[in-house]
């Protein structure tokens, strides 16, 4: 039953009995297991898939860092390198479009609506 030579010559004892099935028992039950797992497509394929969502994860803050970190040095060299004549223009500009957002929201339609209707003018 085992690979263990044997020193004493006779039959085993019912309690060697005992311990030798209780090992084969575990070793069976060991096994099973591992070709349970093997066997189970489903949570291979559950356990893929969330390391793989875990690296997309990763990489997507990862790229996204990256992205914050050039656009704010963009934005940077940006403000550097514009003159301040040009910066306090647009910056009036810009309360200029947030106080009246309205009359913005309504010449931005009717420029798509325009673009829409001459589209489809030039594929007739």
């Amino acid at each position: 039953m085992t690979n263990e030579p044997r020193t004493n010559i006779g039959s085993p004892t019912p309690d060697e009995l005992r311990e030798q099935i209780e090992r084969t028992r575990d070793e069976l039950g060991q096994t099973v297991e591992a070709l349970a797992g093997k066997a189970d497509v489903t949570a291979q394929a559950k356990e893929k898939t969330s390391a793989v969502r875990e690296q997309a994860a990763e990489k997507t803050a990862l790229v996204a860092d990256q992205i914050r970190v050039k656009t704010q040095h963009a934005a940077q060299l940006v403000k550097d390198t514009t003159p301040e004549p040009v910066l306090d223009n647009l910056g009036q500009v810009a309360r200029a479009g947030r106080a009246n957002r309205k009359p913005l929201l309504v010449a931005g339609a009717v420029l798509v609506v325009f673009l829409l209707v001459r589209r489809s003018r030039v594929r007739r």
